[in-house]
C-alpha cells in the first residue's frame, strides 16, 4: 500500500510539472486576455469557466483515449502541431489587425453580437490550441504510456494520479485567467495598448514557433 500511495504521488508530482510548462496558465493567461476584454465581469466569469471546462474534458479524453483517437484519424502529434500553429498565427495577425476596434467601448446593441462571437471562440481556438494544444496532448499521451502498469489496479491508480494533475492544472488555468484582467487595469490606457500589441506579436511568433516544430518533425 505504501508502494501505491509513493507512485501515485511521484506520478502526480511528475504530471503537474510536466503539463505546466505546455500549458504555461501564466503566460497564456495574457494572450487569452484580449478576447474576452470587452465581456464584464459576470460575462467574462462565464466563459473562463466554459474554457476551463473544456480544457478539462479535451485532456481527459486524450488521458483516457488520445492515442486511439490520432490512430483512428491518422494523425500524428505534427500535423497537430502544425495545423494548431497555422491557427495561432492566424489568431495573432488578427489581434493585430483589430487591436485598434476592441479598444473602442462595445455599446448594448452589438453586447449579444459580440457573446455570440466569443463563444464561438471558448473551444476553438481559445481552449484547443491556445490552452491545450499539441503540447499538452503529446505530454498527455507519454504520461499515459507511463502510467499503464502490469494490474489493471494499478493502472487505474496511475491514470487517477494523472487526472488528479489535470484538474490541479484547470485549477490554475481557471485562476489566472479569471484574474488577469486586473493587472491590465493598472497598466493605463495607453500600457494596455502598448500590452495588447506585444502580446498579440507574442501569440503570432508562439503559432510560427509550434507549427516550425511540426513541420521540422514531418520533414526533417
Amino acid at each position: 500500500m505504501s508502494t501505491d500511495i509513493h507512485t501515485f504521488i511521484h506520478l502526480l508530482f511528475i504530471g503537474v510539472v510536466a503539463l505546466f510548462p505546455v500549458v504555461n496558465p501564466v503566460g497564456t493567461a495574457f494572450v487569452v486576455m484580449p478576447s474576452l476584454a470587452l465581456l464584464d465581469p459576470a460575462g467574462r466569469r462565464r466563459a473562463v469557466g466554459l474554457i476551463t471546462l473544456y480544457a478539462f474534458c479535451l485532456c481527459t479524453v486524450t488521458l483516457v483515449a488520445g492515442g486511439w483517437i490520432l490512430k483512428l484519424f491518422g494523425l500524428s502529434i505534427p500535423v497537430v502541431q502544425l495545423g494548431g500553429g497555422i491557427m495561432i498565427c492566424k489568431m495573432g495577425w488578427e489581434f493585430l489587425a483589430s487591436d485598434k476596434k476592441k479598444s473602442e467601448p462595445a455599446d448594448d446593441a452589438a453586447a449579444p453580437a459580440q457573446r455570440t462571437d466569443i463563444d464561438d471562440q471558448l473551444f476553438y481556438p481559445l481552449t484547443f490550441p491556445l490552452t491545450t494544444g499539441a503540447g499538452t496532448i503529446s505530454v498527455l499521451l507519454t504520461l499515459s504510456a507511463h502510467g499503464t502498469s502490469e494490474t489493471w489496479e494499478r493502472t487505474l491508480l496511475n491514470l487517477g494520479a494523472i487526472q488528479l494533475a489535470i484538474v490541479v492544472m484547470c485549477a490554475m488555468v481557471y485562476f489566472f485567467y479569471l484574474n488577469t484582467q486586473s493587472l491590465q487595469h493598472y497598466l493605463g490606457s495607453r500600457g494596455e495598448q502598448i500590452f495588447n500589441r506585444l502580446i498579440a506579436f507574442f501569440i503570432f511568433c508562439v503559432g510560427l514557433q509550434i507549427a516550425t516544430s511540426g513541420a521540422k518533425a514531418l520533414f526533417v
